[in-house]
């Protein structure tokens, strides 16, 4: 276990790296960058989602009026989990240099009550541990996408 201690104003700041302990990863798209690239001629955006995103994204356009704010949700959260991951392992090396990463590889499902969770394939899944959980959220409002990424060792 590493720690370590901070002071500030009289009130003590633990930092824990835990063997174990759950790593977080966040990530914030801007939406209307993000459609920019998607839109840029030549561009290869589009690859990194799986038709099942892509469908879903779709579907959810049907209902709000923009694809862009799902897809940059979608977007978030491959980089969340890559973040995550990176913890999760710390203080080792990532598994993937991120130039590697097969985004696709990453995909964001929804269960029968909507709610997103991830699916790992291809390298991704390979190198990943079988023993982790996940839990993974998203929201969009206004320019923001959001998603938040949360893996543990599972212990089942």
């Amino acid at each position: 276990m590493h720690e370590s201690v901070s002071t500030h104003a009289n009130a003590q700041v633990r930092s824990l790296a835990v063997h174990g302990a759950p790593s977080v990863g966040v990530d914030l798209v801007h939406i209307p960058s993000f459609r920019e690239q998607w839109e840029a001629p030549g561009t290869t955006i589009s690859g990194m989602f799986t038709p099942y995103e892509l469908r879903q994204a779709r579907k959810k356009m049907a209902v709000t009026g923009d694809v862009f704010q799902h897809l940059a949700a979608r977007w978030a959260a491959k980089e969340a989990f890559i973040k995550a991951w990176s913890g999760l392992i710390a203080p080792a090396p990532p598994l993937i240099a991120s130039e590697r990463v097969v985004w696709r590889d990453i995909e964001v499902r929804s269960d029968h009550c909507d709610r997103p969770y991830l699916h790992l394939h291809g390298e991704v899944q390979r190198l990943s541990s079988p023993n982790f959980a996940s839990s993974l959220s998203l929201s969009h409002d206004g320019d923001y996408a959001v998603a938040v990424v949360a893996l543990a060792q599972s212990h089942v």
